[in-house]
């Protein structure tokens, strides 16, 4: 497909302008001709597809998303059709990546496509999970109202995001503070202490001794092994990349102590308002399993989540796969089984959500309380051993005087 710029004029000689998707001029002509619009001329428009590599970003916020959303529902619920929202929404403020995604989708949906159908092709901007609730918001009439659910969802999804990196970002400051603190001592005190006491025939701890060698070699290839961290962080990104990489490294993240119960009740949360979500708006539960499976943020889990899946397919009750594998907290499993027997489901993981958030909020709360006097206590220690390093051969000449 084609973006060309067309100039195109009516029956009555009024002129049109724009741009619109085409396998080729002859295609772009018999689309206008359905629009009862005639091709005066056309050129194909250099920006033709939004390439994430060139564009200001690859990926669009859960944040961005939930403001498209919430904009895209309140258009439609005024009674503007999805045509003429979407011509107004692709010209907002968005990111760069975002308006093109906009003006591709807008072309398709104006040629005659569905919104879901032209979401379909751009699978990299809207999540799996974006496009099953805006199928589904299609075939039961209701995209006003899913659209503003979605807009709730990623909205809860952006702040527990937001609240984990913020818990979370003091003690990773604390820590590297300390190991810059630690270097300095080691590459640029220590050995200029050494060479004063040597001078003084003061005998070296064997520490002190130990600590100078890796100073001065730190000095003569530094860039040796600044390129060597650099590397090793390359290389575990890349096979964090990968699906069998991030498999495992999910896989640990799950079963970690230190970390297992913010995992477990993230993972917890996404799934009661996602599932409730997309069984509220009447996707059946097998199908709902499908796309859940999709947004729950740990490959491990989702693995697991789809064999369960599987099951339920075969005739089980969902609470009985979820308690063959595992994968929740009872507390959860017995919710879901509350809800099957009373058959409100959605209503009982709806509620569920925002306490498995609040869970996982606490978790991290608590998880931060104990790191930040660990890493403080192991600063102290460390610098303290360092300067003992450095001051007890000078405390050792001066009881000798």
């Amino acid at each position: 497909m084609k973006k060309y710029k067309y100039s195109a004029i009516n029956l009555y000689g009024k002129k049109f302008t724009g741009t619109f998707l085409a396998e080729n001029e002859k295609d772009l002509r018999a689309q206008l001709a359905k629009q009862n619009l005639y091709l005066v001329s056309a050129k194909v428009d250099s920006d033709k597809s939004p390439n994430p590599f060139f564009s200001l970003t690859g990926k669009i916020s859960v944040n961005e998303l939930s403001t498209f959303c919430r904009q895209f529902a309140i258009m439609i619920t005024s009674g503007t059709s999805i045509v003429d929202s979407l011509a107004v929404l692709r010209r907002q403020p968005y990111t760069a990546y975002l308006r093109r995604v906009l003006d591709m989708v807008y072309e398709d949906v104006k040629a005659g496509k569905l919104l879901s159908e032209a979401m379909e092709k751009h699978k990299r901007a809207f999540p799996p999970f974006f496009r099953s609730m805006v199928r589904v918001g299609e075939v039961s009439g209701s995209i006003d109202t899913v659209l503003v659910s979605i807009a709730d969802y990623f909205e809860a999804d952006g702040k527990m995001r937001a609240k984990m990196r913020s818990a979370l970002a003091y003690p990773c400051v604390l820590i590297f503070m300390a190991l810059a603190v630690i270097v300095l001592i080691i590459v640029f005190i220590i050995p200029s202490f050494k060479d004063a006491l040597a001078q003084m025939e003061v005998e070296l701890p064997g520490l002190m001794v130990a600590l100078n060698d890796f100073g001065i070699y730190f000095q003569e290839h530094w860039q040796t092994i600044i390129l060597v961290l650099l590397a090793v962080v390359f290389l575990w990104i890349v096979f964090l990349r990968t699906p069998k990489g991030r498999y495992y490294w999910d896989k640990c993240k799950f079963h970690m102590p230190i970390v297992r119960n913010i995992v477990r009740n993230n993972v917890s949360a996404r799934f009661c308002r996602a599932f409730s979500l997309l069984v509220s708006s009447g996707m059946d539960i097998v199908d709902a399993m499908d796309e859940t499976c999709r947004v729950l943020g740990n490959s491990y889990v989702a693995a697991q989540f789809h064999r369960a899946t599987e099951d339920v397919r075969q005739g089980m009750t969902l609470t009985m796969a979820l308690q063959t594998y595992k994968l929740f907290p009872t507390m959860l499993v017995q919710m879901v089984s509350v809800g099957e027997g009373t058959g409100e489901l959605e209503a009982v993981l709806g509620r569920s959500a925002p306490f498995f958030e609040n869970q996982v909020e606490r978790s991290i709360s608590a998880l931060t309380g104990i790191i930040q006097p660990v890493v403080l206590c192991l600063i102290g220690a460390s610098v303290a051993v360092l300067f003992m390093t450095v001051y007890s051969p000078i405390l050792q000449m001066m009881n000798t005087l």
